[in-house]
């Protein structure tokens, strides 16, 4: 070996190939063939188990970066689990039935009306499957780790069988009844809607301000005197039933100047309101407790032969309006509900796509909704009773699929009651944990406050409603016809419902005192799909014995504490008694980089795919661990890039390590960590350290901290201290030598350690790495965790470390300066004198290290802090130093500058140090004709 090859030792060439895009889906193809996830479950037999249960996604489209968000944070944590003492098995679903897919057929010129039923199922069904397998492919494209060939559907009929099980539960205890109630009504998709499906855009409506005339004062009013009400959907007006008026507040019985009638309003609304009409010189005649106007006659405005009761309720706000509320028990569930104290009839003039119908009265029948306003305007003008009306600014529902506000309208539906569980329901919380911790007020508030759940749609897509009427009509809902029809369709799918007749689906030889003749019908309604996917803990975690009921965890987006989180909630306390999941964890979703919800109407949409192609999976997941879940997450291209940058800063400090270890082998080479350098002993100290807070943060779900905590070991422990040092031992030390050896270990330990620590986070990375690492496993995520280490001399090694570390900031201060000046380039230009207190000398003598060495400086003199020139710069009480260009020449070999270099003869251009290492242990490299 010649000199020249003796400047290299240690700068092994070491390969680790970037090209993401392509070399992630090489990988991939690996682990599918090599059945890695299957070899990971086999491993895992027999120890506790950890289910994550996964919240189904619609199967409609292409993945966008919520989705990406949700399945990575999963796999995250499953891959964690997995290789953290856990058995772990990852069970992907898919919510398969509803609406958006019966639109997505209408919308390719298909008519449901002109088929069969079971012919529109079946074109659903395909429809359902392909984009299932679209969707299952875009996963697996992240990374995502799972049972891929054998996902829940919502559509297989061991679920749907399961499903009407569930059904089955809430019918024995009597929680389902028929109904006539204010719903939420989708005009655009002609059905009813759960609150789930609902979402809230601000409208501007036509507020309307108008007198109903006083025709049954009840000794309080006088029958000249009207009512001043107000709505903000003038349309209800041909339904309206009554006023309600808040019983404590006061009413004002006022007279405008000029004016013959007198009117009744809230007292504190009196002067805005006066303004707003257009009245002048108010008097206030008299004023009234809202108690005292309870079951007031007022003449309906549009119907001579109708009267309005005015009634107490507790809905009534003075925030806006007149403090008396114009009420429709047929289009409001306040209404709905003070309606039925007061007995007042449900009547709902409008048809399933929003069309009034003639019950409605003269030039109302046949106006869509929404124009039936202006001529509710008209009439009531007309009539001289409106007092002024204005656009008026609020938040409003819309159907969540079709974008389309929603109204609400009582039509007969069926429910299942929340209101006779919620004690059950909410207590069941209590064993419940939530990340965040105000996830559990928030669903808490939603169960406590919500009404009953409307559980049909009238729709044909999904699973039917168990449900037989007899001759008299009364609906049978028995435990032995509902499990027979779970049978059924655990044999035979959903479909047998719409193929046979009721007798032939009920079970033989039933019979019913209700039907005589032995005559039945059976209900055409279907179910919700949030009774669908609210029943998945039966439908799969009670269905796969290596599952388990309740789950470990459920994760999703914030959106569905009024979704799955509590649908899935309701069904497991009807059917068990206790809540589905013992964890809940909950993230926000993903706007862009203003803050707007992406949508493609927008053009803000940021497509995984479309990261992937550039940068690759790694990126997209390596984002999702550097990015605050716990509220909303603003996504760019430039985050990615960002992260990207986090990613090359990865990999580089790893391909750096191991260039430097392909010459140690573990089982031969490692020093016993007693036998560590100090500096050694200590990164295996701080290495330990930094397994423990890896492991906490995955234990607690702190991605975000996992990612600060790797930027900063990558960057503060390794690459500015430890790697830096490292220079001057693995490129210049001895191959063979214990310094270097030393150093080895610990390089591999780290190397080991993280590697094992991101598999969850970075798999197609950490399985490029791990085949240059001589462990055992074939693959990674085959790998169990780091476990932590303890060392007994840890606190006092700790301990010294830090004070040195500190030190050192000080040191690189003030070479930073020199640099400034011109008077070093780089550190191994500097001669550094330290001008120490005694205390300080002793403590860096018991480091038991070659200090030099650890402040990367050619030359250190360590001197009494008294003998400090004027000139030094001081650090507190017991440090100064001062900063000199190092006398001599630069060695080849190190590059530190030292006045002995070409002492050795043989080598001129090495210093004393590295001439004695390459003479020693490169004899050969002494060639004849070498320059003296």
């Amino acid at each position: 070996m010649r000199v020249k090859d003796t400047l290299n030792l240690g700068k092994t060439k070491f390969k680790m190939r970037g090209n993401l895009p392509v070399k992630e889906v090489e990988r991939q193809n690996v682990w599918a063939e090599n059945k890695v996830y299957e070899q990971r479950q086999k491993l895992n037999e027999g120890k506790p188990s950890f289910i994550l249960h996964d919240g189904p996604p619609y199967a409609n489209g292409d993945i966008h970066m919520g989705h990406a968000l949700n399945k990575i944070t999963k796999d995250f944590i499953v891959r964690y689990k997995s290789m953290n003492g856990f058995r772990a098995p990852y069970v992907p679903g898919w919510d398969t039935h509803g609406l958006p897919i019966e639109q997505k057929l209408k919308q390719a010129g298909y008519d449901r009306k002109k088929m069969s039923t079971n012919e529109f199922r079946e074109l659903c069904r395909e429809y359902a499957l392909k984009q299932v397998d679209r969707q299952r492919d875009e996963f697996k494209r992240l990374g995502v780790s799972g049972e891929w060939d054998n996902p829940y559907l919502t559509l297989k009929p061991e679920f749907e069988a399961a499903q009407i099980r569930v059904f089955g539960a809430f019918a024995k205890r009597h929680l389902i009844y028929r109904g006539k109630k204010p719903v939420y009504w989708s005009w655009s998709s002609e059905s009813a809607l759960a609150e789930a499906e609902v979402e809230y855009h601000d409208i501007t409506s036509p507020s309307a301000f108008y007198g109903e005339k006083v025709i049954d004062g009840k000794g309080v009013l006088d029958d000249d005197t009207y009512m001043v009400v107000w709505t903000t959907t003038p349309w209800t007006i041909p339904a309206s039933e009554g006023i309600t008026v808040d019983a404590n507040f006061d009413y004002a019985v006022v007279q405008p100047a000029g004016e013959s009638r007198k009117f009744v309003l809230a007292a504190e609304l009196v002067d805005e309101n006066a303004e707003r009409f257009g009245w002048q010189d108010v008097k206030v005649l008299k004023t009234v407790k809202g108690a005292d106007l309870d079951r007031v006659l007022c003449q309906h405005p549009f119907d001579a032969n109708r009267q309005l009761v005015t009634m107490l309720g507790d809905f009534v706000t003075l925030d806006s309006g007149t403090g008396l509320v114009h009420t429709a028990p047929g289009y409001g569930e306040d209404d709905f509900r003070i309606g039925q104290q007061y007995g007042l009839p449900v009547f709902a003039p409008v048809d399933n796509k929003g069309y009034l119908t003639d019950e409605a009265g003269e030039d109302f029948g046949g106006v869509f909704y929404d124009d039936a306003n202006q001529i509710a305007l008209d009439k009531l003008k007309a009539a001289g009773l409106l007092l002024d009306y204005m656009p008026y600014e609020h938040s409003y529902p819309f159907d969540w699929r079709t974008k389309k506000p929603i109204i609400f309208r009582a039509t007969p539906q069926w429910f299942a009651s929340v209101g006779d569980m919620r004690d059950e329901i909410l207590k069941s919380m209590d064993d419940v944990e939530f990340f965040p911790e105000w996830g559990k007020k928030r669903l808490y508030n939603m169960i406590r406050d919500r009404g009953d759940w409307v559980i049909s749609r009238q729709r044909v897509w999904g699973v039917p409603l168990p449900i037989f009427y007899a001759e008299d009509g009364t609906a049978i809902m028995e435990e032995a016809t509902i499990n027979h029809v779970a049978d059924l369709i655990g044999k035979y799918g959903s479909n047998v419902w719409f193929e046979r007749d009721a007798k032939d689906l009920l079970p033989e030889g039933y019979a019913n005192e209700h039907s005589p003749h032995g005559e039945f019908t059976k209900e055409h309604d279907i179910m919700d799909v949030w009774f669908d996917s609210g029943s998945s803990h039966q439908g799969v975690l009670a269905e796969r014995d290596y599952l388990k009921y309740p789950a470990d965890l459920y994760l999703e987006g914030s959106d569905q504490y009024r979704g799955w989180f509590n649908s899935s909630l309701i069904t497991s306390v009807a059917v068990s008694g206790h809540a589905p999941y013992k964890q809940v964890l909950s993230q926000g979703f993903t706007l862009d980089n203003q803050g707007r919800k992406m949508s493609k109407s927008l053009g803000n949409t940021i497509a995984p795919a479309d990261v992937i192609k550039q940068m690759g999976a790694e990126i997209v997941r390596l984002w999702v661990s550097s990015v605050d879940t716990s509220s909303d997450v603003r996504v760019s291209m430039e985050s990615f890039k960002q992260v990207a940058d986090a990613y090359k800063k990865f990999r580089n400090t790893v391909r750096f390590m191991l260039g430097n270890v392909t010459d140690f082998d573990p089982k031969t080479n490692r020093v016993a960590y007693d036998d560590l350098a100090a500096v050694d002993q200590y990164m295996e100290v701080r290495l330990n350290q930094f397994v423990a807070e890896i492991k906490a943060h995955y234990d607690a779900y702190d991605f975000l901290d996992i990612y600060k905590k790797l930027i900063n070991f990558l960057t503060v422990d390794l690459s500015n201290f430890y790697l830096d040092i490292a220079k001057d031992i693995m490129y210049i030390d001895a191959e063979d030598s214990r310094s270097r050896r030393s150093m080895q270990t610990v390089f591999y330990d780290v190397l080991v350690a993280l590697t094992k620590l991101f598999t969850p986070m970075l798999p197609h990375t950490t399985e490029e790495i791990w085949p240059f690492l001589k462990e055992p496993e074939e693959f990674a995520q085959l790998a169990d965790m780091p476990e932590v280490q303890t060392f007994a001399n840890a606190d006092d090694l700790m301990s010294k470390w830090t004070k040195f570390m500190a030190l050192r900031s000080d040191v690189l201060k003030a070479l930073e300066e020199a640099r400034d000046s011109k008077l070093i380039g780089k550190s191994l230009d500097a001669h550094l004198n330290l001008y120490l207190d005694d205390a300080t000398q002793g403590f860096l003598k018991s480091l038991d290290t070659n200090v030099r060495q650890m402040l990367m400086v050619s030359a250190l003199d360590i001197r009494p802090l008294a003998d400090a020139p004027a000139d030094a710069e001081k650090f507190g009480d017991t440090v100064a130093m001062t900063v000199a260009h190092a006398e001599g020449d630069v060695c080849a070999r190190c590059r530190m500058t030292k006045t002995d270099v070409g002492s050795d003869t043989a080598y001129p251009q090495l210093c004393a140090r590295c001439a004695e290492i390459v003479r020693t242990n490169y004899p050969e490299s002494v060639e004849t004709g070498l320059e003296a």
